[in-house]
């Protein structure tokens, strides 16, 4: 990887829908070579996809919260029951395993308080292995470069 490279893929996370043409004249290639670059770096797996950006409000998503989980068993087995249940449910945005006094950060995105209740309490505190929950609500969100 270069500094072309690296511009290339700056520029794709912030618009994975650019044209290769406007994209080439951004980081002063001809068409074919910024081509060329892009399904290189899309083959070696440094680039792992395209996604739309959605608007969570505006589906009906309007509260949004991250939450520490602490589990009791620390057991693969139970690790995998955790992850399999929190992958069904469609609350879960996003989950990350974590080192510290919690095991995962998760995501949450529901359509209100009371949404988030029912999945706190029947599917979340639902697990046998979960021993501590912590919610932080987002309030607002100035900086998100998720794509």
């Amino acid at each position: 990887m270069d500094r072309i490279d690296e511009l290339i893929l700056r520029i794709l996370s912030r618009d994975g829908r650019i044209s290769n043409i406007t994209l080439a004249a951004q980081v002063g290639l001809s068409a074919s070579a910024c081509l060329r670059r892009v399904q290189e770096l899309e083959r070696s797996g440094i680039i792992k996809g395209y996604r739309a950006v959605l608007d969570a409000v505006q589906l009906g998503h309007g509260f949004t919260a991250y939450v520490g989980v602490g589990l009791s068993n620390h057991g693969s087995a139970a690790l995998d029951a955790f992850e399999r249940a929190m992958r069904r449910a469609p609350e879960v945005r996003e989950l990350h395993n974590t080192t510290g006094t919690i095991e995962y950060l998760m995501r949450i995105e529901c359509t209100d308080l009371a949404a988030y209740q029912h999945f706190h309490r029947e599917v979340l505190g639902a697990q046998p292995m979960v021993s501590a929950i912590t919610t932080y609500v987002i309030m607002g969100s100035p900086k998100d470069e998720r794509a």
